[in-house]
C-alpha cells in the first residue's frame, strides 16, 4: 500500500512538472524608452525582471527567469502586441514675450506636429498654456489661456475635431525652468500639446 501511495505521489509530481508554469510574465520595454522593472513574489522569494523581454515562468515552487528577445516575443505575441494603443506624445511650442504668437522655430515645428496628429485615428489632445514670471499672476493666467486657445485653433484648422482638444491654463505655476518673480525665461513661455 505504501508503495502504491508513493507511486501516485511521484506521478502527480511528474505530471505537475510536465504541465509547465502556471503563469508566465514577460517585461516589455516602455513605449517611451525609459527603464522599467517588475518584482515577482512567490513562495516568500522575490525576483526582479529589469531587462526588456526577460520572462519569468511562475508555478507553485517559485519563479524561473529567462532572457528573451524582441523577435521571439513578436513572433509569439505579435497579434496581441499590435492591439496595444499608440504611445502618448508630448510636443512643446514656445511664444514671443507677452504674446500668443509662436516663435519662428515653433511655427516651423507645427507641420511635424500636425503630421504626427494626423497619424492617430482619434487622438485625445490636451493643450496646456504656460507663461514666465514677468507679469502678475492673474495676467499670466489669462495669457497662458490665450496661448493654449491659439494652439487649439491651429490644430482645429489642421483638421483635428474641436471636441477632441481640451484647453488648460497654468499661468506661471508650473515653470519648465524655475525662476524668481520677474524673470523673462523663454522656455517657460510655452504650450504643451499632450496627445494620447
Amino acid at each position: 500500500m505504501a508503495l502504491l501511495l508513493w507511486a501516485v505521489c511521484l506521478l502527480a509530481a511528474v505530471s505537475q512538472l510536465q504541465r509547465g508554469p502556471t503563469e508566465q510574465i514577460t517585461l516589455l520595454p516602455n513605449q517611451d524608452g525609459k527603464a522599467s522593472a517588475v518584482i515577482i513574489t512567490t513562495a516568500g522569494k522575490e525576483m526582479v525582471l529589469d531587462k526588456p523581454y526577460q520572462t519569468a515562468a511562475v508555478d507553485s515552487r517559485g519563479a524561473v527567469a529567462t532572457s528573451g528577445d524582441d523577435a521571439a516575443i513578436k513572433n509569439r505575441y505579435g497579434a496581441l502586441l499590435d492591439t496595444l494603443p499608440q504611445r502618448a506624445a508630448v510636443f512643446i511650442v514656445y511664444f514671443i514675450t507677452d504674446t500668443d504668437n509662436l516663435t519662428a522655430e515653433s511655427a516651423a515645428q507645427l507641420a511635424q506636429i500636425k503630421s504626427q496628429l494626423a497619424s492617430r485615428p482619434a487622438p485625445e489632445i490636451i493643450v496646456i498654456g504656460h507663461t514666465d514670471t514677468v507679469a502678475k499672476r492673474e495676467y499670466n493666467d489669462a495669457l497662458s489661456l490665450r496661448r493654449a486657445a491659439a494652439v487649439k485653433q491651429i490644430l482645429v484648422e489642421a483638421g483635428i475635431a474641436e471636441d477632441q482638444i481640451v484647453v488648460q491654463a497654468r499661468g506661471e505655476r508650473e515653470p519648465l525652468v524655475p525662476t524668481v518673480d520677474g524673470v523673462d525665461e523663454p522656455r517657460n513661455r510655452r504650450v504643451e500639446i499632450r496627445v494620447r
